[in-house]
């Protein structure tokens, strides 16, 4: 096996064909509902792109599975280590990704990743599959999602519907380490998983908790 299949941008391009496939959709019908360009997605397929966050949860969404159905393997053994070293890095417009860990259980899946909100720029989703989790470990974090926006101190935790528009902001001028875990349903699995089966980007959070 060479370097690349390996990598998330290996892993990505044998995944996103595959599902692509069981859908029945050409390249070019993702394309249009993805909003991402044909070109880019057979690049994409090809193992030659460079995927970006935002278009990996595009592509989640659109296809409705998991983030992890599309940009990791499977995990043998009782027992995994994950290196800081050796977990590459997904990035968006604000936010760097490590995933760490797909965890199966019953009806419910989980994907843990270590978060990085930078202080160059707003990480931005218009939702996708899931419930997210997050923990702030240091730094102070803004989150809006749907109508509700809180800020974060190192400790406070966050969790709501991921189908909900949201965004990230890093405060007072310093990055924010965090922990991300993703939540889905079991019908949400790749092989349960139904076209458009993620929620409206434009569903509105009930009123926001105290803060």
């Amino acid at each position: 096996m060479n370097d690349s299949e390996g990598s998330v941008r290996g892993v990505l391009a044998a995944n996103l064909k595959w599902i692509r496939t069981q859908r029945g959709l050409s390249l070019s019908e993702l394309s249009r509902r993805a909003g991402i360009g044909k070109a880019t997605l057979s690049q994409l397929e090809s193992g030659a792109g460079n995927p970006t966050l935002e278009t990996v949860l595009g592509l989640s969404r659109v296809l409705g599975v998991p983030i992890s159905d599309l940009v990791e393997g499977r995990s043998s053994g009782e027992v995994t280590v994950v290196r800081a070293a050796d977990a590459e890095v997904l990035s968006g417009r604000g936010v760097d990704l490590r995933p760490l860990r797909r965890i199966e259980a019953g009806d419910v899946v989980f994907e843990v990743y270590d978060q990085q909100v930078r202080t160059d720029g707003t990480q931005i989703s218009g939702g996708h599959t899931g419930t997210e989790h997050t923990v702030v470990q240091s730094g102070r974090l803004r989150v809006r999602a749907g109508r509700c926006e809180v800020e974060l101190d190192p400790g406070d935790y966050i969790g709501f519907d991921a189908s909900l528009p949201h965004s990230y902001t890093a405060l007072s001028g310093e990055p924010v380490r965090s922990v991300l875990l993703l939540q889905y349903r079991a019908e949400q699995r790749l092989h349960l998983a139904e076209p458009g089966g993620a929620g409206e980007a434009g569903e509105q959070a009930p009123p926001c908790p105290g803060r």
